[in-house]
């Protein structure tokens, strides 16, 4: 696996269901390296710490792989990396080849272990500019994953990624997710008594 862009985000104000909320989802790509801590990704805007952020979601990976998925869905779209909110795109990522406790060589000095998918909120919709990309993303194992920083650094495009440690024991996070989805769309569909 390897870096292909670093991403960061800004507070920005969205306007959704008549009232006014904050958001870092709208990442670019950045030509400085990022630094990964405990705490997350320097620099960038994270604004619902109940569902982003802090340490065990440190830092959100997506495959450059699954853009040209989704870019054939809404090909209206301005594409760029960071369109998911991932702050590292990374190429040849596959959900079915990571597991939640694997550890991770980034670079030359970051550790970090995997901690699970990543489900999609509205915010993904307001993104895309339609509602209906939520449940999309719910239906497809595409989903990237968080990691823990368990030693901090630096990292840059053309940065490899290697699994150091794995946890072959664990499902994958594609079969954790797709799962976890499963279970969520069925409680969905139960009749209210």
């Amino acid at each position: 696996m390897q870096i292909i862009s670093c991403n960061i985000g800004t507070r920005t104000p969205i306007v959704f269901n008549h009232r006014t909320i904050y958001t870092g989802i709208f990442k670019r790509p950045v030509s400085t390296p990022l630094y990964l801590s405990p705490d997350g990704v320097e620099g960038d805007a994270v604004t619902d710490r109940r569902v982003h952020g802090g340490p065990n979601k440190a830092c959100y990976l997506y495959s450059k792989d699954h853009y040209p998925y989704w870019q054939q869905r809404f090909p209206k779209l301005d594409w760029h990396y960071g369109m998911f909110g991932e702050n590292l795109t990374v190429a040849h990522l596959d959900e079915h080849h990571i597991r939640r406790g694997d550890i991770l060589r980034i670079g030359q000095e970051v550790l970090a272990e995997v901690t699970g998918p990543r489900e999609p909120c509205f915010k993904l919709g307001i993104r895309f500019g339609d509602q209906r990309m939520v449940r999309l993303f719910q239906s497809v194992p595409y989903c990237g994953f968080y990691v823990k920083i368990l030693h901090p650094g630096f990292v840059s495009p053309g940065d490899t990624i290697v699994i150091i440690q794995p946890h072959a024991h664990n499902p994958s996070i594609a079969e954790e997710y797709l799962h976890k989805m499963a279970r969520k769309n069925s409680a969905r569909k139960k009749p209210v008594l």
